[in-house]
């Protein structure tokens, strides 16, 4: 990890395997399709979460131009109702069914996948994680999981935070919902990380949404006279809404109560251009290229990584935001 005047990287594990295997060939058409049988598309079942803010949208859209007919593929898209597991297991089960040729699994939930991939494993159908991992993390049932690295995250998050209050501060931690792998993940890499003269009053569940995270900050604040001077958002959507808290109370989100977010999007980085947000981790959405090396390599038997990290920064300042912002695709 190392700080440029105006980002830094998370460099989380090498990359190695499928994605040193050119990603030219996963972005060009060329007529040749993903299978090599010079005809027939390469189907792909995609379970998906479905809406549940900007990070996404983005990372769900580069999946689907990814696995495009152009590029060799019939993508078939599943997301979650309203977030249900049920209908994940659902919609696994009828692609194993309908004999796709491989799985791609955004997972609502991180524990229940076991019997579901076994299946998937006895009929010799490739599953790839996107983004959420699963618990037990048992590789000998999926080929890859595919995500930026939560735990070096929120690790550089927490860092930061200890640079910016040497003599200690209260904090709150707004969570994802409970008992996914991220939001352990992102709890791991900032406990872990953080200084022990930085006290955590509350951490509550704003389910990624920023009503709730205004709703939960405001209640927090009242209850500590707005002795509160830090906030660490596990996603940008609950970091605006503390944003949103902090200016009703009174106070001045960036100068009175420093605020951190995880993901990156654009509507985060014009808040901290603005002044209204501290500190942005990118958790790069846009690995759709990465997936269709792990698909090609996997459908054509050769070994790819269990565990491939997707490069993400951090901005930590307004002129970084402003001048990431004109590139920001999501």
């Amino acid at each position: 990890m190392f700080k440029t005047p105006r980002f830094r990287s998370i460099a989380g594990f090498a990359l190695v395997g499928a994605v040193a295997l050119g990603l030219g060939a996963c972005s060009a058409g060329g007529g040749d399709d993903a299978s090599g049988d010079g005809g027939d598309l390469t189907t792909i079942g995609f379970v998906a979460v479905g809406p549940e803010g900007g990070w996404r949208t983005a990372n769900e859209k580069n999946i689907q131009d990814s696995f495009s007919e152009e590029n060799g593929f019939e993508l078939k898209y599943a997301p979650a109702t309203n977030g249900d597991q049920n209908s994940q297991i659902t919609a696994f089960t009828s692609f194993i069914d309908e004999d796709v040729d491989a799985i791609l699994l955004s997972a609502t939930e991180a524990t229940g996948w076991e019997s579901i991939l076994e299946r998937a494993k006895e009929a010799e159908i490739p599953v790839v994680l996107l983004d959420r991992g699963i618990e037990p993390n048992d590789t000998e049932l999926y080929t890859s999981h595919i995500a930026p690295d939560n735990v070096g995250i929120s690790a550089s998050a927490a860092e930061w935070a200890n640079e910016q209050f040497p003599d200690g501060a209260n904090y709150v931690v707004l969570e994802g919902p409970p008992g996914l792998s991220v939001v352990n993940d992102r709890n791991k890499g900032w406990d872990e990380t953080v200084a022990d003269n930085l006290t955590k009053l509350e951490s509550q569940s704003a389910n990624w949404s920023t009503e709730e995270a205004k709703s939960v900050f405001e209640t927090i604040l009242k209850a500590n006279n707005n002795d509160v001077q830090l906030v660490f958002a596990q996603n940008d959507e609950m970091g605006l809404g503390a944003a949103l808290a902090v200016e009703e109370a009174g106070l001045k989100p960036g100068t009175d109560v420093k605020i951190i977010t995880i993901d990156g999007t654009k509507a985060a980085l014009e808040a901290l251009a603005a002044g209204r947000l501290s500190f942005v981790a990118e958790y790069n959405p846009l690995f759709g290229d990465t997936a269709i090396d792990v698909v090609k390599s996997a459908l054509a038997g050769e070994t790819v990584e269990s565990d491939i990290v997707v490069p993400s920064v951090t901005f930590d300042s307004p002129e970084a935001a402003t001048t990431a912002l004109p590139d920001r695709q999501y």
